[in-house]
Parts: C-alpha cells; structure tokens; sequence
C-alpha cells in the first residue's frame, strides 16, 4: 500500500527534459501507470511507486541518468557503478570521497563535494559547462540522492542542518520543506547540504548483496520515498497509522509516547517546518488520493476511512488539498 504522494510538478519536471527531446511523454506516464489527464489537475499528486516506475521509465528509455538535463548524457548503468565502488568503503567520509573521485572521472563533472570546517560538514553541489534545466529537476535529484544513499549505507538518517541553493525560491519552493527537513537559504553562493560532523565517522552498514536489491529500484525510490523513520515528523505518521476512522491520539499522547514535552516536540517539528496540523492533513490527503485509485470503493466510504463524519466536509477538504472534488480527481485518474 503506497500513500506517500509526490506533487504533479515532479512529474512534470522529471519529464522536461524527454518532452524538449521530442519523446512521447504521454505514453511515458503510461507505462509507468499514471492517467496524463490526471496531469491536467494543478494540485494533481501521483503515489511513490508510480513515480518511482516514471524515473525508471524515463532513465531506460532516454538512456541518460540526466533525463536531458546535464552538460552530457549520463549512460545507464553509472550510479550502479559508484554504488558498487562505495559499498566497501568504512565510513560515510570514505563514501563521500570516493563518490567524489568516481564523478571526476567524466567530464563535465556533475556531483556532490564533501567539504568540512570545525564540527561542520557541507556536501556541495559540482556542476560543470552549460545544464538545461529550468524546473530544478537536476539540481534537487542530486541533493537528494547522495544524501539519502548516504543515509541508507551508514542505516541512520544523517540530520540536515541547513539546505542552501544558488538559485531564487522556485515556485514549487514550499516542497522543499517536506524533502529537507530543515532550514532552506535560498540565492546562496553555493547549493549545499550542511550537517554535523560526527556523522562522517559512522560506519557503512550494508553488504553486496543488500545492495544488489536496492539498485533493484534506484535512485528511483531515493527520490520517491523519504525515509523519514528518524524524523520527528516520520515517527509521528508512525504513530497515528493509517485509521482515520476512529478518533486521532491528541498532541499531548504523542509527545509522550516520544518522550518528549509538547513544548519540545512543538520546537522541534518547527525546525522540521511542519506541524502536527499539517502532518494530520497530509496524511489524510495522501490516503484519499490513494484510496480513489480503488475505482471499486464509493466517495462517502472513503470520507468515512480518512476520518470525516460528514461527506460534505470531506468533499470541502479534499478541494482546498487538491483542486478540484474527489470525483472530478477520480475521473482524472481514470484517464
């Protein structure tokens, strides 16, 4: 069951690169089990496994891991090949730095550099010669991917102490805070990661064999499913499942089954830019966007299992999320 959403700019932005090359970005969405007519829906969002199998698509029938975007083609097979060369290294700094070596191999560089200062470490972006992306898509896919797949070797969430880009707030500026995590500067000097420290000397956990599964579906899950587990956010959505059916647990149980004071949790999920409200709202979006993919169940079932007594209000709710109704969504959806 896959309930976290990824917004329709994502889609669309993963997809400019083969829509300026001349593909059919149409049948593109297709293969990948997504309704184009969905994409007519401003507010429209697609479930992770759908957008996983899109990067896939995209990566497979472009042969280029830049989608179109970078100095050069990057050919299919080279983040399997920094994976296989990282798997070995002791630490996430080894990581980090072999990675960095790897990249340099091909010219023009486009990658991550690892720099530390006192007890501060910056992974910051290297792009060299001329990119064609206008919606981003490039830059964030790399921010993302060498620090989830990071998070991943090392099995721990490496904590975002700030997020810094060199270009102005985008208009798709506000999912920044759902991917980070953290603070967000944006017209920096530099595009970059900044964490502690402490972090680099954390061991790599996996083997070969786990990670031959894992390239299974990446980099396609590392930018479609945020592993949250660590997050106060993540722990949070753990905590409330997914039955909307009965009454939520209030704030005040939360905090406590954190072990931590409202006052504490309140400060901390700020740092995370959400809030209790906001993560109780994305989590009944993402399951009402969900569950009218099941043609099957009727509208007023739906409302009732994410949690309103009255249709009305869910029918309200679900078009201040969206857009549009949930019929209108569903029809979209059915294409």
């Amino acid at each position: 069951m896959s309930e976290l959403t990824v917004s329709r700019h994502f889609v669309q932005a993963a997809l400019s690169g083969a829509k300026r090359d001349g593909y059919d970005t149409d049948f593109m969405l297709r293969k990948a089990g997504i309704s184009p007519d969905l994409l007519r829906i401003e507010k429209a969002r697609v479930n992770s496994t759908q957008y996983s199998r899109l990067m896939q698509v995209i990566w497979n029938d472009m042969e280029d891991e830049f989608m179109g975007m970078g100095p050069r083609r990057c050919r299919p097979g080279t983040f399997a090949t920094m994976c296989a060369l990282v798997i070995d290294c002791p630490t996430l700094e080894a990581v980090y730095e072999r990675a960095f070596q790897f990249s340099r191999l091909f010219e023009p560089t486009v990658c991550m550099r690892l720099d530390t200062s006192g007890n501060q470490a910056r992974l910051v972006e290297v792009i060299e010669g001329e990119i064609d992306d206008p919606m981003y898509f490039l830059r964030e896919s790399l921010l993302v991917i060498w620090h989830r797949l990071g998070c991943w070797l090392v099995g721990q969430p490496v904590e975002l102490e700030q997020a810094s880009f060199n270009y102005p707030r985008p208009e798709h500026g506000d999912e920044y805070r759902h991917i980070f995590h953290c603070p967000l500067t944006f017209e920096a000097d530099e595009t970059s990661l900044s964490f502690d420290k402490r972090f680099l000397s954390a061991p790599v956990i996996r083997d070969r064999a786990e990670m031959v599964q894992f390239l299974k579906t990446s980099p396609a899950d590392l930018l479609s499913r945020p592993d949250e587990s660590n997050t106060y956010t993540g722990r949070i959505r753990t905590l409330i499942g997914r039955d909307f059916s009965r009454p939520l647990p209030d704030f005040e149980w939360i905090a406590a089954e954190l072990h931590t004071s409202p006052q504490t949790l309140r400060r901390r999920l700020k740092q995370e830019n959400t809030s209790f409200q906001e993560i109780k709202d994305l989590l009944r979006r993402d399951l009402a966007i969900y569950l009218l993919s099941r043609q099957d169940l009727p509208i007023n079932d739906i409302a009732h299992r994410v949690g309103f007594t009255e249709p009305s209000t869910f029918h309200r709710a679900f078009k201040k999320w969206t857009g549009v109704t949930p019929g209108a969504y569903r029809e979209g959806d059915r294409g």
